[in-house]
C-alpha cells in the first residue's frame, strides 16, 4: 500500500524533500511536520498520527526535521508544492514559518499547530495541545511534594530552576505554572534559589538539549553547591532531566550521605520511567500523544469535510496575530506511586520495556 510505504519511509528515514508528487487516497493527503527523532514523544506522535490519519480514510506524508528550523521549512514547502489537503506542525521554532503558512493559505491547505504554538501568522487554523500552564504547576507540586517527603526537616529548601527551549512558546507555560507555585515560596523563605538563576531569559535551555542541561547543572554545581546541598530541581523535560541527574550523580548524589536531589520532568519517556523505578528522578508528566493524535485527526477531519471541529478554549493562546482556537488535553502528573496505573496499564509503555 502506497499509503504504508509513504509514511514509514518518511519516519525511517526522515526524507528532507519529495521525489514525486503525492497521491491522495479517498479523503485526501495530510502533511505532518515533525520537529526531530532524537526524542521518543515525537516518535510516538508521528507514528499516532499515521496510523490514525489511514485508519480515517487519509494518505500521509510525515518527515522529521532533527531540530534544523532551514529543514523544517523546506519540507513544508514541499509539502504545499505536493498539494497536501492539510498541514499539522510541531514547529521547532514557532515564528519562523510565516512566509511558509501565507503559501499554504493561498493554496487553501489549513494549518494545524500541533502542540507547539506556531507564532506571528493569521494563517495558522487551530491548535492541538495540552493544558500547558497545569503541566507547569504539576510539575512544581510534584517538586514540592518530593521535598517535603525527602528532606522533611529543612526549613529551607535549595531548589534550581531549568527552562524549556526559549523558542518554544510552550516553554514559557510551562515555566509560568511552575514558578505560580514556587514565586510564592521563595518570597516566604521556604525555597532558595541559591544561584539566583531566574527567568527564562536566563534559565531556558535551548532546543531542549540534555548535554546543555548537564553543563549548566555542571557549572551551578561547581559554582554554588561545594559546601552546600542542594534539594531539588525543576526540570521542565525528561531529556534535560537526564542530563541532570548525571550531572548530580557526578559529584556524589544518591549515595553515600548525599540523597538525590527531587528532579521533576515530562513526557514519561522510557528512560525517566525507569529513573523513576530506580529511585533517582523522582517525577514526569504525562502527556498522552495518542490522545492528542485523535484530537487532531478530528480536527482536520471536520475542516476538510466542511464542518466546525471541536475546540475547549478560544483565550489562552494569542500568537501575536490572532488567538488560535484549541483543544486542551488534561496532563498527568506521574512518580513511583502510580506510574504502573497511568503509563504500564494504559499500555503507553510496555511492562517488559522496564
Amino acid at each position: 500500500m502506497k499509503t504504508l510505504i509513504t509514511g514509514l519511509a518518511a519516519l525511517a528515514l526522515g526524507v528532507s524533500a519529495l521525489a514525486a508528487p503525492a497521491i491522495a487516497q479517498d479523503k485526501g493527503t495530510i502533511g505532518i511536520a515533525m520537529p526531530t527523532k532524537s526524542s521518543a514523544r515525537w516518535i510516538s506522535d508521528g507514528e499516532s498520527m499515521v496510523a490514525q490519519f489511514e485508519e480515517a480514510g487519509y494518505d500521509t506524508i510525515l518527515q522529521y526535521a532533527e531540530d534544523d528550523i532551514p529543514n523544517q521549512l523546506a519540507q513544508v514547502e514541499n509539502m504545499i508544492t505536493n498539494g497536501v489537503d492539510a498541514l499539522v506542525i510541531a514547529a521547532i521554532d514557532g515564528t519562523t514559518l510565516s512566509n511558509a503558512l501565507e503559501n499554504a493559505y493561498y493554496s487553501d491547505i489549513p494549518v494545524i499547530a500541533y502542540d507547539r504554538l506556531i507564532r506571528d501568522s493569521e494563517h495558522v487554523s487551530y491548535y492541538a495541545t495540552f493544558d500547558n500552564f497545569k503541566v507547569g504547576v504539576q510539575q512544581a507540586n510534584s517538586l514540592v511534594k518530593g521535598l517535603k517527603e525527602r528532606f522533611p526537616d529543612e526549613d529551607t529548601w535549595n531548589v534550581e530552576l531549568f527552562g524549556g527551549s526559549p523558542d518554544d512558546n510552550n516553554a514559557y507555560f510551562f515555566y509560568d505554572g511552575a514558578m505560580s507555585v514556587l514565586d510564592p515560596m521563595i518570597e516566604e523563605g521556604k525555597i532558595n534559589i541559591v544561584s539566583g538563576q531566574r527567568g527564562m531569559d536566563t534559565v531556558g535551555t535551548l532546543r531542549w538539549d540534555g548535554a546543555v542541561a548537564q553543563a549548566r547543572m555542571d557549572n551551578l554545581l561547581s559554582a554554588h553547591y561545594t559546601d552546600t546541598q542542594i534539594h531539588g530541581v525543576l526540570s521542565p523535560y525528561d531529556g534535560l532531566s537526564i542530563g541532570i541527574l548525571s550531572s548530580l550523580k557526578g559529584v556524589g548524589y544518591g549515595s553515600g550521605d548525599l540523597p538525590m536531589p527531587i528532579v521533576t520532568g515530562q513526557d514519561a519517556e522510557l528512560p525517566s520511567i525507569k529513573s523513576i523505578i530506580a529511585g533517582e528522578q523522582y517525577s514526569t508528566i504525562f502527556k498522552d500523544t495518542r490522545e492528542l493524535a485523535k484530537v487532531t485527526v478530528s480536527m482536520v477531519d471536520a475542516v476538510l469535510q466542511g464542518s466546525e471541529p471541536e475546540i475547549n478554549d478560544t483565550e489562552t493562546y494569542d500568537n501575536g496575530v490572532k488567538v488560535v482556537p484549541s483543544y486542551l488535553l488534561e496532563p498527568v502528573a506521574v512518580d513511583a506511586d502510580n506510574y504502573e496505573e497511568v503509563v504500564i496499564d494504559s499500555g503507553y509503555h510496555d511492562e517488559e520495556d522496564l
